[in-house]
């Protein structure tokens, strides 16, 4: 079998680079003869196209990436196999994707997501995002490495540090999970919570938001947002630098950094709900506050980067939840009981990491890839 991947080739920190990057190298460590490209390289697809001659090629994004990841091979005979996330509804391409014979999600909500919005299920397979379980792995916390972290974001020895990794952090959960430190109030002991983010203009704005409402909620002093680029090589430190990590997420298809908390012997903090659902257990691995509210649309506003007109305007048949909050209330009792408990965090990343290394490492991710491509399409 020959595979090419396309992705953010070279590997960006995001996570559909990651996702696509370690699937690559997951293909090779299993013995496939794979490439990888990004999946915007028009004329370098098509060298691969040439020379390569694949017999199928993968790639990740989500359903408006459709044309870089499903015309465009078909356009030269290439069979196309999308592996997609969700945004919480499909807008277009309906059609070219329902004439797929194998279309890859990373979770079953994001199956039904796209099941919910016109597309067969019969034709859908969850494959997991893989996670490098040898990169990611426990840390001894006077680790001088973990000691170096800790000191560089201003965490005092004593203080519990509770983690938020994200292009945003109020997209992670992070505005509820400030909220509930607030209520907890003397109900917690020593912390600092850190939320690493993107540097985008975004971003930017957002995060002035969150620090008005760390203000307002007369926390401020014990929180900090890290606005910088960082490397993948340097995340697995970061994570293990924590005492909790932290992403009950308004929207998430999978959830990557959550199992790579996991994977790193970390207690997690999620919403029962959506990506997480495959991935964190709750009272085994994580503790999964409720959902409080959806946030629904009647109608979306769509430009080219989804194959419309600019400014197309959208309306669904029925209302789209596109934004779940998780209950601040149960945040706040999940907080209180970890850390109150070191034994209750140790005993969650131990059995967090087992099933990282049981169902999510990149290798067996990529074996399942190759299990289900040989018996959908026939390929060996």
């Amino acid at each position: 079998m020959k595979v090419l991947v396309l992705y953010d080739y070279p590997p960006s920190p995001g996570g559909l680079a990651t996702q696509g990057d370690l699937l690559y190298k997951g293909l090779l460590a299993n013995g496939i003869d794979a490439h990888a490209v990004h999946l915007e390289s028009t004329l370098e697809k098509e060298w691969y196209y040439k020379w390569f001659q694949p017999d199928i090629v993968v790639g990740t994004g989500y359903w408006g990436h459709t044309p870089q990841l499903v015309l465009h091979p078909q356009k030269f005979g290439i069979k196309a196999v999308p592996w997609l996330v969700a945004d919480g509804y499909i807008g277009n391409y309906q059609d070219v994707l329902n004439s797929l014979p194998l279309i890859l999600v990373t979770s079953n909500w994001v199956k039904e997501m796209y099941v919910r919005d016109g597309i067969k299920g019969d034709h859908i397979e969850v494959l997991p995002v893989g996670c490098d379980t040898d990169t990611f792995k426990p840390y001894s916390k006077n680790d001088p490495k973990i000691l170096a972290v800790r000191a560089a974001l201003g965490v005092e020895p004593e203080q519990q540090m509770i983690l938020t990794i994200g292009g945003d952090a109020a997209s992670k959960g992070g505005r509820e999970v400030m909220e509930a430190l607030a209520a907890a109030g003397d109900q917690l002991p020593e912390w600092k919570y850190i939320c690493k983010v993107w540097p985008q203009l975004r971003t930017a704005v957002q995060t002035n938001s969150d620090l008005e409402l760390s203000k307002l909620l007369g926390i401020s002093k014990h929180v900090s947002f890290h606005t910088c680029i960082i490397s993948r090589q340097f995340i697995p430190y970061l994570i293990s630098a924590c005492d909790i990590y932290a992403a009950p997420s308004r929207l998430e298809g999978f959830g990557m950094p959550q199992i790579e908390a996991g994977a790193c012997g970390k207690p997690v903090i999620g919403i029962n709900a959506m990506g997480m659902l495959d991935t964190l257990v709750h009272g085994e691995t994580a503790l999964l506050a409720n959902v409080s509210q959806k946030i629904v649309v009647n109608e979306v506003m769509l430009g080219h980067e989804s194959g419309y007109e600019e400014n197309h305007k959208v309306t669904f048949d029925e209302p789209r939840t596109v934004d779940y909050r998780a209950s601040v209330d149960d945040i706040k009792d999940s907080l209180i009981r970890l850390m109150a408990s070191p034994e209750l965090r140790q005993q969650m990343g131990i059995a967090g990491r087992q099933r990282v290394i049981a169902q999510f490492d990149y290798r067996k991710v990529a074996a399942r890839f190759i299990q289900i491509v040989g018996e959908r399409l026939n390929i060996f």
